[in-house]
């Protein structure tokens, strides 16, 4: 008789860690006829092998290797790189005769993942989609193994709901956990509970009482909890920045992702004071004072990471505004040609890199990635041959072999007076983290004059202005033209999302826009519909637009005579300079990004 296999898998070829179903089962058709025997599902083997996804060979030495590894036929195959996650979930679609769920689309209602902690989620590897069937009382779920009946017996178990499994890819999964378990749950808690908990008119003996709170008490207070949730919500968004705004009729939450400005959450008013002090505390900064703007750090451990986080405050109508600048000391950096950095462009920079003396300067605006550049120029650097120092405000990445060193303004450690102190220190590379005024800007022309490649950031609109921003600080024209051997300039675009881009018909005024510009107008246009990865943006995650100019002979001699901008402009042009401009719109043509984000982001 033939044997029913349970979940759709052969156990003793396709899962050894899992036993085989009772043999000789037979279930009723029922439509009042004899029972039927069920037939065993395609062994997942067969399925490959008649796809062509893999061979013969492969499948032997994958089935040999079940036994030592003890996982999984398809999990093999995939860790060894025979076959990739999105055929083996077709193929496990079809031997299972399970839907394959696309989690870009699907979104999870709340209910739904209310009925599971994001612990249990990630430690089962499942995503709770919503409810359905007559009552509602089924709990539908995404898995990347919707036959595992040990699986689902714990998922009944634990939520004590009947549970549907559709299939889906792994790391859709996790990475849907990761964005759909947000805090906004905890947080009206926590909202809930100050409220219950708030104070009214306390005598001075209860306040005095109160400032004796034990250490635990303290950790566990609502305003305590609130502040830890917004900061771990901002990081798992991505965020660089988070804005806590008091407002006529309550506390403003926002977060900067890409780029651009999200809200968050919208508070009561009467939080603001608690949540503001306990900033402040964190940072160091005098909580007393509130009509004086400060500036303070915080490092925190945030979901296992440690995160270093720069505190402003300023003084509104409405109460005290605070931005919270997060940087993740733990992110890895990034090579020149991930950041975006044109093909064509990167040998030219890595031979301004090469130098052994000369000032390079990366010049953005506000928010552009010039650290990050000059994070990933010290990566292309030999550190263990050179020696190489920064004087940074703040540190947000530590390198091996490099000597980093914080400004601490305090302390009487400046720019200017932390470069006069590694000039002393025999450096071979100088990274000045930002020239922000004439005393700095002197000191680092004269290193760079005096046998030191000197690498700093600039706040100006391109290239071309660097130049002249360094004139308006006061360093005479000659100089200017002496040290500076080549300016970055750089802007940052929103990525299309590759989960949901589509290409669409370019528009009459996008192709002409291409012509005038100089370039051949595409034949196809892209764009992002927006789903659950990109929060129905269309965008995630971001790129750089680049211009090098290389400081020539001709420009040296424009620059030591004071040209005008625009006679230095087209002398860089001529020399090859491409402008951001039209490297934004070639990373449109070729779906990077949008006509509109490139002309949003990159103007002139």
């Amino acid at each position: 008789m033939t044997d029913v296999r349970v979940a759709g898998r052969e156990p003793d070829r396709d899962d050894p860690t899992r036993p085989a179903a009772t043999a000789g089962t037979a279930l009723s058709t029922g439509d009042g006829r004899e029972p039927g025997i069920v037939a065993a599902p395609p062994r997942l083997g067969d399925l490959l092998l008649r796809a062509g996804l893999v061979t013969p060979a492969q499948l032997t030495v994958a089935l040999a290797a079940q036994g030592e590894r003890r996982k999984r036929l398809g999990e093999i195959l995939r860790e060894d790189e025979v076959i990739d996650e999105v055929a083996l979930s077709a193929v496990l679609a079809v031997q299972l005769d399970a839907p394959l769920v696309d989690l870009r689309e699907q979104q999870s209602d709340d209910a739904a993942l209310g009925a599971m902690s994001e612990a249990d989620a990630r430690r089962l590897l499942v995503v709770p989609l919503q409810f359905e069937g007559p009552e509602g009382r089924t709990l539908v779920v995404a898995t990347d193994d919707p036959g595992n009946q040990t699986l689902l017996a714990e998922l009944e178990q634990l939520t004590g709901l009947p549970v549907k499994p559709l299939l889906s890819l792994r790391t859709e999964i996790a990475d849907a956990i990761r964005g759909r378990y947000r805090m906004t749950g905890d947080l009206a808690a926590q909202v809930s509970a100050f409220t219950v908990a708030r104070p009214t008119a306390a005598p001075p003996a209860t306040r005095r009482a109160s400032a004796q709170v034990g250490a635990e008490e303290l950790r566990d207070a609502p305003v305590v909890q609130i502040v830890n949730l917004l900061v771990a919500q901002a990081l798992r968004d991505h965020a660089s920045d988070l804005h806590i705004e008091p407002q006529a009729g309550g506390l403003r939450i926002r977060s900067r992702v890409d780029g651009m400005l999200r809200d968050v959450a919208e508070l009561p008013g009467d939080l603001a004071p608690g949540l503001v002090s306990r900033i402040k505390i964190l940072a160091g900064l005098n909580i007393v004072e509130k009509q004086r703007a400060q500036d303070g750090q915080i490092s925190m451990d945030v979901d296992g990471r440690v995160v270093d986080i720069r505190v402003a405050t300023m003084r509104t109508i409405w109460g005290e505004k605070v931005v919270m600048r997060l940087l993740d000391r733990e992110r890895s950096v990034l090579r020149l040609a991930e950041l975006g950095v044109p093909p064509a462009v990167q040998p030219d920079y890595a031979d301004l890199l090469s130098s052994r003396y000369g000032m390079v300067v990366v010049a953005g605006p506000t928010g552009s990635g010039k650290t990050t550049t000059l994070y990933a120029s010290i990566n292309e650097l030999d550190r263990v041959a050179l020696n190489v120092t920064t004087i940074e405000d703040p540190v947000e990445y530590t390198f091996e072999s490099v000597n980093q060193t914080q400004v601490n303004t305090a302390a009487g450690l400046t720019f200017a007076s932390g470069l006069r102190a590694i000039l002393r220190q025999d450096p071979d590379v100088i990274l000045v983290g930002e020239i922000r005024d004439r005393e700095t800007a002197e000191i680092a022309v004269q290193a760079s004059m005096t046998g030191h490649l000197v690498l700093s950031s600039m706040h100006a609109t391109g290239a071309v202005s660097a130049l002249f921003r360094l004139l308006e600080m006061g360093i005479e024209p000659f100089l200017v033209s002496a040290s500076v051997t080549g300016i970055f300039g750089q802007r940052l675009m929103r990525r299309i999302c590759a989960h949901c881009r589509i290409e669409i018909e370019p528009t009459v005024e996008e192709q002409q826009l291409f012509e005038s510009a100089g370039l051949a107008a595409p034949d196809v246009a892209y764009l992002g519909r927006g789903c659950t990865y990109c929060a129905g943006t269309g965008y995630l995650d971001r790129i750089g637009a680049y211009e090098l100019m290389r400081v020539t002979a001709p420009i040296r001699r424009l620059i030591a005579t004071e040209s005008a901008f625009d006679e230095i402009r087209a002398q860089a042009l001529d020399d090859g300079m491409v402008p951001m401009r039209i490297d934004a719109l070639r990373k449109a043509s070729a779906g990077i990004t949008t006509v509109r984000e490139a002309l949003r982001s990159v103007s002139g």
